[in-house]
């Protein structure tokens, strides 16, 4: 029996049967973006996922294959390799191309993407899609979700727009003590602490948020129950569960 919640392996009658009971789908928003030296490039896509799989399991419905594009704060003149995203944070200094960043397509590209998605979606027999990730990609769905809604006529959840300060807590830092711990909850065997530099005066490269050093899978296991107790609040309003 295959008990699969990924869309890309379920064989049509599985998705037929998952669909009727709960028509909820999940869009994992992700890049393949340098998120310190410590976890893999696909963090944001991994993370997304983990948790979307695990609230298709609790919940019902049907995960969609990740996005690796997404939308970010970018410079240059479109002749040159420019700088994106973390490349040009504070935390990057001096600021330069961190290795690995592979994913930027402009809004508006993203835009008509996501909405190609949901438009598929809505014929495929979905009522409500979920999505969240990446930190631009999760702006840009919050901006266009009321708009969406009406265009597509699906119930949207949105991370930013939906749920009140401090109960959706997961994708909360970049590559920091909130990251790297989900990571350790979800993929363990994409992390590598020792990348960091052992002294804690010394912060990392293209990090943001609290120390990635003081990380668990602990605190990424509260983290995830938290934020899918608040899923499942959500999905229940919506008359999903």
């Amino acid at each position: 029996m295959n008990n699969s919640v990924m869309y890309e392996e379920l064989l049509p009658h599985e998705f037929a049967e998952r669909l009727k009971e709960h028509p909820i789908g999940y869009l994992p928003l992700g890049t393949l973006e340098w998120h310190g030296p410590h976890n893999a490039l696909g963090a944001d896509l991994i993370q997304a996922k983990g948790l979307f799989q695990i609230a298709a399991r609790e919940c019902g419905g049907i995960v969609f294959p990740p996005l690796f594009i997404g939308p970010d704060s970018i410079t240059g003149d479109g002749t040159a390799y420019p700088l994106m995203g973390m490349d040009k944070a504070k935390e990057t200094q001096p600021n330069r191309q961190l290795s690995g960043s592979c994913y930027y397509v402009s809004k508006g590209l993203f835009i008509l993407v996501v909405e190609s998605i949901l438009k598929m979606a809505k014929r495929a027999g979905f009522r409500c899609i979920v999505a969240d990730g990446h930190g631009p990609s999760r702006k840009v769905w919050s901006e266009m979700a009321d708009t969406w809604e009406k265009q597509f006529d699906l119930l949207l959840v949105s991370p930013l727009r939906d749920f009140e300060a401090g109960t959706w807590l997961t994708q909360a830092d970049h590559a920091g003590k909130n990251e790297t711990s989900l990571m350790l909850a979800l993929r363990p065997d994409l992390v590598d602490l020792d990348r960091l530099p052992q002294e804690k005066t010394e912060w990392p490269l293209g990090v943001r948020g609290e120390d990635p050093r003081d990380s668990s899978p602990g605190f990424g296991q509260e983290l995830l129950a938290k934020t899918l107790e608040s899923l499942e609040t959500r999905l229940g309003a919506l008359g999903l569960l």
